[in-house]
């Protein structure tokens, strides 16, 4: 069952501590979007479904990406498509997005989303995995 886009944009908006609702639907629409280009098949799908239907489109439909983002890469195109980001901010961004959608997914998912990702990413989700 998806989460409600309330519930979401909330709790990202918490774990980002974003002023407002727009900064946290902002962020969320960016790393979902550079997030679904690196997902494929039953595992997008999957957490596509649990998430609300506007990030579910996203996530669906990503940026196009030539080859999978290392971690480091990931934070630096959040940060050249968020405005003024940084990627020190745009690390937050996807902290807050990542840790959300991982919550939404359910442990078992994310460890198979984590699997379709290239080392590292389990520190972006707030999932540290061990080594």
């Amino acid at each position: 069952m998806p989460m409600r886009q309330e519930a979401f944009l909330h709790q990202v908006q918490e774990r980002g501590e974003y002023r407002t609702r727009a900064e946290a639907e902002r962020a969320a629409r960016v790393v979902l979007a550079l997030l679904g280009a690196h997902l494929v098949g039953t595992v997008r799908a999957e957490l596509a479904a649990r998430l609300p239907e506007t990030y579910a489109l996203i996530l669906l439909n990503p940026l196009q990406a030539a080859e999978p983002l290392s971690p480091e890469r990931f934070v630096r195109a959040t940060a050249a498509w968020i405005e003024g980001a940084t990627e020190k901010t745009a690390l937050w961004d996807i902290g807050a997005v990542l840790s959300a959608a991982a919550a939404a997914a359910g442990d078992v998912l994310t460890r198979e989303v984590l699997l379709q990702l290239p080392p590292g990413y389990d520190l972006l989700f707030g999932h540290p995995q061990p080594t």
